[in-house]
């Protein structure tokens, strides 16, 4: 997040313990999933009153009894992602388990309550337990990497109808901990629907639950997620410029805050 001049409004920043293991796009190839019918995933059932109030319940047994024990979390959010409302896509690097927990504890309760998680279809959907799961907790959708086209035009119809996504433009989970780059798909959508995009950082997830890691770390590690402001698409800005200033604010985020780690 960029210097801000004394007119500007300072950050509102929250301190919650937390952790959580939840889905990831970048989980190891599985079978092919079965596309899911066209009734199961209509935009409705991503809104519907009864699954919100019984996500709500699972997500406080599950991300608040279990998932932020394990950690101490840290949120700051920039007030212009505070304020707003309705459809948007939410971006964040992508490196650990404990991603999609953390983002969906810590966003802003008015994107919070329909945000839908982009999943991958080949290993989250394969099995019943799985994808109940999956959707019951992080109100996921399936996300087709292998070609076939699967529930092609699924994201859009979810925008349109007012469910915020999550997606990790990465595309994958980090060896490493290192932030690799984005791909265009979450730009275009945003471009194409019209929505702005809510980049989010995630700074020491990796050391808490790296890739292959079965839970988190002892000592409750500390990890920091920082929800930036806002952005939309420029008038005539070619998508691959407006995902370059994507990345890059989430890059500028985890740099920022990264300090807070590694103190």
């Amino acid at each position: 997040m960029t210097r801000r001049g004394p007119q500007e409004p300072v950050p509102v920043q929250r301190s919650i313990d937390g952790n959580g293991a939840g889905p990831s796009s970048a989980a190891e190839a599985a079978p092919e999933a079965p596309p899911a019918s066209s009734a199961h995933l209509s935009p409705e059932r991503f809104r519907d009153p009864r699954r919100r109030l019984a996500r709500r319940i699972a997500q406080r047994i599950f991300l608040q009894g279990l998932a932020y024990r394990t950690v101490r979390r840290t949120v700051v959010t920039h007030p212009a992602a505070d304020a707003l409302d309705g459809a948007c896509i939410v971006v964040a690097n992508h490196s650990s388990h404990l991603d999609a927990p953390l983002v969906l504890g810590s966003v802003p309760r008015r994107i919070r309550r329909d945000l839908a998680t982009g999943v991958a279809a080949d290993y989250f959907f394969t099995a019943p337990h799985k994808r109940m799961f999956t959707e019951l907790i992080f109100n996921a959708f399936p996300v087709d990497r292998t070609g076939t086209g699967a529930n092609r035009g699924l994201s859009k119809q979810l925008l349109k109808a007012g469910v915020p996504l999550l997606i990790f433009p990465e595309g994958t989970r980090s060896r490493t901990g290192k932030m690799g780059s984005f791909k265009i798909g979450a730009a275009g959508l945003a471009k194409a629907v019209g929505v702005p995009v809510v980049p989010v950082a995630l700074i020491g997830a990796y050391e808490a639950m790296p890739r292959g890691a079965r839970w988190p770390r002892r000592g409750r590690p500390r990890v920091v997620v920082a929800v930036g402001e806002p952005l939309a698409a420029r008038e005539k800005e070619p998508t691959s410029s407006f995902n370059d200033r994507i990345e890059a604010s989430v890059r500028s985020l985890y740099a920022e805050h990264r300090p807070r780690i590694d103190a």
